[in-house]
């Protein structure tokens, strides 16, 4: 179904398909994604691979706890066994560590620094790469947008507004997640469940990118003013400034991860 009327919900269903933390806290957004089913070829190193990801990516933070293994295995699509082997593998990695007891299982260990990876990867990737993943996330997001200027209501980007009101109350990893699930929401307003899901892998992507600008200086107001501007602009159906605004915090956060590169090398 590619609308629905109630699109910030909506943008919430991926977080419901995967079980939150043993914990009790609510899963954000980007880390519902990525327990997304992997299909009848789901195998050990694939599951892997995506808790490689959600890890290295920052968006299972050291120290957290894994849902069981039941849970992954019914989230993921695949066997109990199969995530049995795949959490075996990442222990032997040092990436999970377990713990015994009423409050035991599998948790992020304490030294997997998602910094440093992510920091390896931007030396890695070439400025045309950079460059090639914001044109698709300017791209993607921007079209989402313009659909939000033509079909939200102005009480759902009230909604959001409202919930831009915590950031002055949270610490920056809270911050960062919760700029990540408003553009995520923002997004859902376009009422393509097609687009949301495909703005939720690329947040996941750019989402660690963003998290050591922030660390190395950035400006995390910067961003939470863009976001506040694409909501105004929803909110009054001006689809052309909701999508300039977008291309503009795009632009700067290519430019800011250019010129990180430049320094490390």
């Amino acid at each position: 179904m590619e609308t629905s009327p109630t699109p910030v919900r909506d943008a919430d269903a991926p977080v419901d398909a995967a079980s939150p933390p043993a914990s009790g806290r609510h899963p954000h957004r980007l880390q519902g994604s990525l327990f997304q089913p992997i299909g009848d070829e789901g195998r050990a190193e694939l599951v892997e691979r995506q808790l490689v990801d959600a890890i290295t990516r920052g968006h299972l933070s050291a120290g957290e706890r894994l849902p069981s293994e039941a849970d992954l295995a019914r989230s993921l699509g695949v066997a109990p066994v199969t995530v049995r082997e795949a959490l075996l593998a990442l222990r032997a990695r040092g990436l999970l560590v377990t713990k015994r007891g009423r409050n035991g299982g599998s948790f992020v260990a304490d030294h997997a620094d998602p910094l440093s990876f992510t920091r390896e990867a931007l030396r890695a990737s070439s400025r045309l790469a950079l460059r090639d993943l914001g044109a698709h996330y300017a791209a993607i997001t921007g079209a989402c947008v313009r659909l939000a200027a033509r079909r939200a209501d102005p009480s759902e980007a009230q909604q959001i507004r409202d919930r831009m009101q915590r950031l002055h109350d949270l610490d920056a990893e809270q911050r960062r997640r919760l700029l990540d699930d408003i553009q995520i929401e923002i997004v859902a307003l376009s009422q393509s469940a097609r687009l949301t899901r495909e703005q939720m892998k690329l947040q996941a992507e750019l989402s660690p990118y963003l998290r050591y600008v922030e660390q190395d200086g950035g400006d995390m107001t910067r961003q939470s003013e863009h976001l506040a501007a694409v909501v105004d602009a929803v909110e009054i159906a001006d689809e052309d400034a909701a999508v300039a605004r977008t291309a503009l915090m795009v632009d700067e956060t290519i430019e800011a991860l250019i010129s990180l590169q430049s320094r490390l090398d």
